[in-house]
């Protein structure tokens, strides 16, 4: 199916639903594990239905759901939209409480110029198999571990700073974020990309960069 733009996701209105990195978040808090049980049960049989199946993550007080297609890439498609919206009726119908601020996805980000020499290293290194890549990312299936992404640079000497963390937030929770970063001792290294992307740096300088998924494609 067609990869769907951020605009057009943005222009589906899913109230319950934020876009990061490469799927549609969502969180939803809970009551008691017999409700969780409840609303799992319900998404399960809709996705069997329709052969597209979120994943679902239950920890205490909150169950997270993402959805994505994967076809060539990790992209959000309409039936990833039409799942969206099956979903948040079912929540709302067990009484489940969005939270769609509180949704994040951290990515490890490494410069290298030498992609086709690492990446099989880092693939099997973090998810047991040297094949788990979808483009210019490292994925687990299981979500076991963080997506590692490889971003193209020239040759340089070390000890440049090769790491960095890129943190997805819900495009209205960044700026809180950043100024709390900042409060507590951190400072912005570049915001000129803001808000796609902010630079931030703690205080020996490491940096991270702040993601929302405005202002792209």
């Amino acid at each position: 199916m067609k990869k769907l733009s951020n605009q057009q996701i943005i222009d589906a209105g899913l109230g319950d639903w934020r876009k990061l990195a490469q799927a549609l978040h969502a969180r939803y808090s809970i009551r008691d594990y017999n409700m969780a049980a409840r609303f799992l049960t319900a998404v399960a049989q809709a996705a069997e239905a329709d052969g597209h199946h979120p994943d679902l993550k239950l920890t205490y007080g909150v169950i997270d759901v993402s959805l994505c297609t994967n076809e060539g890439g990790l992209w959000v498609t309409q039936k990833d939209i039409d799942m969206a919206r099956k979903i948040s009726g079912i929540a709302r119908e067990n009484g489940l409480e969005p939270a769609p601020s509180a949704v994040a996805q951290l990515e490890m980000a490494l410069d290298t110029a030498h992609e086709g020499s690492v990446a099989p290293f880092w693939s099997v290194l973090l998810t047991g198999s040297s094949g788990n890549r979808v483009q210019d990312s490292v994925f687990d299936p299981a979500g076991r571990v963080p997506s590692l992404w490889f971003q193209a640079t020239e040759d340089h000497e070390t000890p440049r700073q090769r790491w960095h963390f890129d943190l997805w937030l819900a495009p209205e929770m960044a700026d809180e974020r950043i100024a709390a970063a900042v409060a507590s001792g951190g400072s912005i290294v570049d915001d000129t990309a803001a808000p796609s992307f902010t630079v931030l740096a703690d205080p020996d300088g490491n940096r991270v960069c702040v993601c929302t998924s405005l202002d792209r494609t």
